[in-house]
């Protein structure tokens, strides 16, 4: 019980904060690290980020996942942690911002919270939600997690396991 409330509490300053994101910055350029409660905004519009685009183009979400989502995700908040310095992240995260587009999710519905190289941010945040790899996306209904899927490398399925949790729990 005590995981839910939290998770409200984390999903209602991520609503509340689009514009006042709290967060850390470390390293610089090509190593800058965002710990903390991060916006999609600022991976797209920071130069340190470059991945960022070049990891969208060429992505096209599969059309099945597109309309499950569609159907089954407009009462759905994503919770994400991932990090900036991280491959994978670098990877999935765009991605997943596509994936979200496509469904016609609103930005309200994901809340990002970026890690440091030790998995920790703000809060103790990680920790409490007990987050050991990144990305992981905890799927969230009503406050409470409904779903999670760590993704494991690059070439993951993290779309697919999204999507069978929506089939699974929806």
């Amino acid at each position: 019980m005590k995981h839910i409330f939290l998770v409200a509490i984390i999903i209602g300053v991520g609503i509340l904060t689009r514009a006042q994101t709290e967060y850390e910055v470390s390293g610089a350029g090509a190593n800058k690290i965002l710990k903390g409660l991060i916006s999609r905004d600022m991976l797209e519009t920071d130069t340190a980020f470059k991945w960022f685009q070049d990891n969208r183009s060429g992505y096209t979400p599969a059309a099945e996942e597109v309309a499950l989502l569609r159907t089954k995700g407009a009462h759905l908040q994503f919770l994400v942690f991932g990090a900036t310095w991280n491959n994978d992240s670098q990877q999935i995260l765009p991605r997943f911002f596509s994936l979200i587009d496509a469904a016609s999710l609103g930005e309200d519905q994901v809340t990002l919270i970026g890690v440091d190289r030790d998995k920790k941010t703000v809060n103790h945040l990680s920790e409490i939600m007990h987050i050991s790899q990144v990305p992981t996306f905890i799927i969230m209904n009503n406050g409470q997690e409904v779903g999670r899927v760590m993704a494991k490398g690059k070439d993951s399925e993290w779309d697919k396991e999204i999507a069978a949790v929506l089939n699974e729990k929806f």
